[in-house]
């Protein structure tokens, strides 16, 4: 682990899941220094990135969530600096980080997502109930961890939905709701890890269920047959290289009630918290925390 030199694990920052990742940095900080890595937090709200290359830093984990962390700026800084990090490269990082254009890229790839617009204050509620129905789920363009996202059952709720929206971004995405089964894909290099299904009581799988609810169910395995869930793997991966995505991440996707499959974005930087879902699947495969922190540190490129 010596090899690795001065690690910052980069936390928290000042994305809208400064929280989460907070968490996550410190248990990816607890895991590394478990494993011997002489690693140390860093937090880009409180200390300039600069300060990265002073206090002489030889590689970061990122375990930033959302701007400013996921979306390419960060990276983009690493790479100024001169400083390997974890994780997909600028331009992946962006366009992941942003489901309308991932949208436009895995419809000309030919890969499954649910249909959507992009919404605005002028849209009419029931045209677009019309062309897309109902439920809707409507959310921020550029946010992560369901935050600003809702479930639309009626044309009266769209309009409050998308001003929730609003609020995170102004691009806004109104999208068919699939029903049927959630479904998340890790990948770790090259390699996609066992499917886990997922189960709330809530309306969907949101900011509550995903970080602190008790009656979340996690299956894994999931529960389908062994060529379909490699069939699902191979397209999920196909979709995160689309992106140009590397290193480590994870695609959500549905299963709809006919068998169909509905990929529906993808996390460059996943939680990595007790309730996260990339250890848990890597957990499965027989990789511990303290690996799975150390095979993404190993994957640390400079650009």
């Amino acid at each position: 682990m010596k090899k690795f030199g001065k690690v910052a694990v980069l936390m928290g920052g000042r994305s809208a899941e400064r929280e989460i990742s907070l968490k996550s940095g410190t248990m990816v900080l607890n895991a590394l220094k478990k494993s011997g890595v002489d690693a140390h937090a860093f937090d880009p709200r409180d200390s300039g990135l600069e300060a990265l290359k002073a206090q002489r830093f030889e590689r970061a984990f990122i375990a930033l969530h959302g701007r400013f962390g996921e979306d390419g700026t960060v990276q983009g800084a690493l790479e100024y600096l001169g400083i390997p990090y974890t994780g997909s490269g600028v331009m992946a990082s962006a366009l992941a980080m942003d489901k309308w254009r991932t949208k436009l890229l895995w419809r000309a790839a030919g890969l499954p997502t649910p249909a959507y617009e992009l919404i605005h204050a002028r849209t009419d509620p029931g045209g677009l109930a019309a062309r897309l129905g109902l439920p809707l789920m409507v959310k921020p363009a550029r946010e992560g961890s369901s935050i600003g996202m809702s479930k639309v059952t009626s044309i009266e709720k769209i309009a409050p939905a998308r001003e929730l929206a609003a609020r995170y971004d102004e691009i806004v995405i109104a999208e068919r709701f699939i029903e049927g089964m959630e479904l998340t894909a890790g990948i770790l290099g090259e390699q996609p890890l066992p499917l886990i299904r997922l189960e709330t009581p809530r309306d969907f799988y949101d900011y509550e269920a995903k970080y602190f609810a008790a009656d979340t169910r996690y299956i894994c395995p999931c529960g389908l047959p062994a060529a379909q869930e490699q069939s699902i793997q191979q397209t999920v991966l196909e979709a995160f290289r689309v992106l140009g995505c590397t290193g480590w991440g994870r695609v959500d996707a549905m299963l709809d009630r006919g068998g169909g499959l509905h990929l529906l974005e993808v996390n460059t930087i996943p939680g990595m918290t007790d309730h996260s879902l990339v250890p848990m699947a890597a957990r499965a495969s027989g990789i511990s925390f303290e690996d799975l922190c150390a095979r993404i540190l190993e994957s640390a490129h400079a650009g």
